[in-house]
Parts: C-alpha cells; structure tokens; sequence
C-alpha cells in the first residue's frame, strides 16, 4: 500500500507488476488498504501462490474487512504490519497502534505473530509460510530491536508454540514471571537482570502469539506460565486480553489512553515501559 520501502517488503528479484509485465511480482496498490487486502483474497482464493501484503499496523484497520472475510474462508494470506507501536513516535498518536493488536487477534481463525527479534521473526515467517488454516498477520517494529540472547536456539519451537522460556530465572526457582511480546521482550529481559541484583527470581517468556499458545496441551501451557507464580505481562498496545494469562492476581504493563508524539523512546518511557517501571510492578505483585 504505497510503503513498499518504509516496511521493507519489496522482492528484489522481480520487477513492478503492470501494464505488459504481468510476470512480475512487486504489485504496488497505491493507498488502498481495503483493495490491496480484497485482491490479497482473490490472489489466494485463485490458488498456486502464496500472497502477502504489507503496510503500516496502524492502517490495518482500513483493510480488516477484507481480513475478516480471509479469516472467514480460511485463506492462507500473510499480512506484514510494521510500525507496530506507539515507538513509532514523531508520527503521533493518530499513527500509532493501542487497540489494533487485539482488535486482530479477536478475529475467528487468524493468527497473529508479534517476534521479538530477527531470529523469532524468522520462525515466525516460517510458521506463516507452513499455516494453511486462515491468514497470518506479523506485527514487526519500525525501531531497531536486538537480538536476544536464547533466540537463537528456542525461537524456531519456541514460536510454534505462541510461547516459550526465553530465560530462566537465574537462581531458581522463580518467583514470578514476566512475560511479553514484540519489542518489549527486550524490556523484560533487562528487568529479569536489574530484578536478580535485587535478589528477585523472574522467568522471561516470549508469547509472540497467542492463538498457538492457546492450542498447546493444557501441560505444556502451565510448564510455561505456572499457575501458582504471580504473573507480570508486558506489552505496548491496549492490556485488555493479557488478563487471560496472567489471572486476576497477575498484573499488566499496556495501555488506557492513546500515545503521543515525540521520539520513540521518550514516548515509551513516559508511558511507562521502562525497566524501571517492570521492577516496580514486580515488585509490587511481590509485595516487596
């Protein structure tokens, strides 16, 4: 939808589909989220491919008609969603995303994965690529994420699953878990750290998709998300579905309001995904 460079889509082996060069296939739609996401549907529905279509997480509301109607026919088309946040910052809170994951993932037969670095974006693609079941949405970052330590090696089952222990908690067992998706894994991973100096024992899980987690066997769920440990989720988008997984007595970092506009990382500081505000929230559900 007219953002082939800003979400970094484009094929680079292969020319712009048009008039007299009907082999190609880089088919640029103009600004047209609702057409690109319908032509996505016949695409599939024509069979013999496997069409993807990309633009800014904050305009999948203009083509979720059309994802509806996927999600309805159990066509497998993929959907890449960037600038999956309110770190997209100096755009403005009318660019960036709070409600749009969960609006998403409220829909019958979809599956959305938000990765939390190149490696879980990797798994993530691949598991798009095998889903024949309904359409495949990943929400990716515009901010540059690094690459965890344990990706690596967890993320290509791990993300199968919808979640898995990115890190164990150093001196166990655990006290309580963090958990998260996307790019707040980082944020979570560098709690676990400042959480450990102060003598607290916190598992780090990756749940970059829920629909997966939620079809797992009953055990492996509760090997991940204990049912005794106090639960801490973080994410920067609405916190509304998180409850499921973290209880009534767990507690979860999102989002009441819209975002804001100024640099990325001073917008996620203020609303408060920083480190210091994980530790405090932990804490918090420790009553320590």
């Amino acid at each position: 939808a007219d953002l082939a460079p800003s979400t970094k889509t484009l094929l680079a082996g292969s020319q712009d589909l048009e008039a007299g060069h009907y082999g190609e296939r880089n088919l640029h739609f103009g600004i047209r989220e609702h057409a690109m996401g319908a032509v996505l549907n016949g695409l599939a529905l024509h069979g013999g491919i496997r069409p993807y279509g990309a633009t800014f997480l904050i305009f999948s509301d203009y083509m979720r008609p059309a994802v509806r109607l996927a999600a309805l026919m159990k066509q497998p088309v993929i959907y890449i969603w960037t600038h999956d946040s309110i770190a997209q910052g100096e755009d403005g809170p009318t660019h960036q995303p709070v409600e749009q994951l969960l609006a998403l993932r409220a829909i019958p037969n979809m599956t959305l994965l938000r990765p939390a670095d190149a490696n879980e974006t990797a798994a993530a693609w691949r598991v798009a690529l095998e889903h024949d079941g309904g359409p495949v949405g990943l929400a990716l970052s515009r901010q540059k994420l690094p690459t965890l330590v344990g990706t690596a090696e967890k993320a290509p089952e791990g993300v199968r699953r919808g979640a898995y222990i990115l890190a164990e908690a150093p001196g166990d067992p655990p006290q309580l878990v963090l958990l998260a998706s996307g790019s707040e894994v980082q944020l979570i991973v560098a709690a676990q750290a400042e959480l450990q100096r102060q003598g607290v024992q916190a598992r780090v899980v990756s749940m970059p998709c829920w629909e997966l987690f939620d079809e797992q066997v009953r055990d492996y769920r509760e090997s991940v998300l204990p049912p005794k440990l106090p639960k801490l989720a973080v994410e920067a988008g609405t916190a509304r579905g998180w409850r499921d997984y973290v209880g009534l007595e767990g507690d979860v970092i999102g989002l009441d309001r819209f975002g804001a506009s100024a640099p990325g990382a001073i917008v996620l500081e203020k609303l408060g995904f920083s480190v210091d505000e994980v530790v405090r929230r932990a804490r918090a559900l420790l009553s320590l």
